[in-house]
């Protein structure tokens, strides 16, 4: 009995470890000023919504969902169409081509 919650307990802070190690790994200066240089900061906030929907919002939203990652990747990167209030409006994607600041600013986002 003590092994298996010896055990419990070790996966448990190995798992809570990696989650560390991810957001300990975001470049968070270069992910807040892509997304001002890039005009997200217009239309979302880190905390509240505004026309579009807060960053935390967005990570509650992927949370646990394995393409995450890819799905938002692609949301930034495509400039898509989406809807605001009703209307359709393009949605600028991030204003860098470095596939390495633009998954920065994807894991920043899921780390809210």
């Amino acid at each position: 009995m003590r092994a298996n919650h010896l055990l419990t307990v070790g996966i448990s802070l190995a798992l809570l470890g990696g989650v560390a190690a991810n957001a300990a790994d975001v470049n968070v200066a270069g992910a807040e000023g892509l997304t001002k240089k890039s005009g997200c900061m217009t239309c979302h906030s880190v905390t509240q919504k505004k026309d579009g929907p807060s960053f935390k919002a967005v990570a509650e939203k992927y949370k646990g969902k394995a393409d995450a990652e890819a799905a938002l990747f692609k949301h930034l990167t495509t400039n898509p169409r989406i809807k605001v209030d009703g209307k359709e409006e393009l949605h600028d994607s991030l204003k860098t081509k470095n596939e390495a600041e633009i998954r920065n600013v994807v894991s920043w986002i899921l780390s809210r």
